[in-house]
């Protein structure tokens, strides 16, 4: 999308103030269908830093995600630009990749289509 939907930058503002991570949500994104939670911001950062630390090879990177400044305060008015998944699979066919859901980090611009809800797939 050029302009942003702005039902789902509505979402994306609701989950950033409650700071809730229950709301599930399908996106399209360049084709790509990604369905799982959506996360605040600040709590999907620490997530990824807290997974990079425990990493030998990526620690290092973990300080991308905790440095100074992230969590800057919003300004009045101000809608989030990007969408925040965690325990988000990229559907497949009829698998999800990863099983075990990933960290994806989404631009309201780049969102094509969206549906309220977690999308299931099946092995069967």
């Amino acid at each position: 999308m050029s302009k942003p939907d702005e039902l789902l930058a509505g979402i994306a503002d609701l989950v950033e103030s409650e700071r809730s991570n229950q709301m599930s949500l399908t996106v399209v994104v360049q084709g790509a269908v990604i369905t799982g939670r959506l996360a605040p911001e600040a709590m999907w950062r620490q997530r990824v830093a807290e997974v990079l630390k425990d990493s030998d090879r990526l620690g290092a990177f973990a300080a991308v995600f905790t440095a100074a400044g992230t969590d800057r305060p919003k300004q009045a008015g101000e809608l989030p630009t990007h969408l925040h998944f965690h325990v988000a699979r990229i559907l497949q066919g009829t698998l999800g990749i990863p099983e075990t859901g990933g960290m994806y980090r989404i631009a309201l611009d780049d969102v094509s289509a969206w549906t309220v809800g977690d999308v299931s797939y099946s092995d069967h």
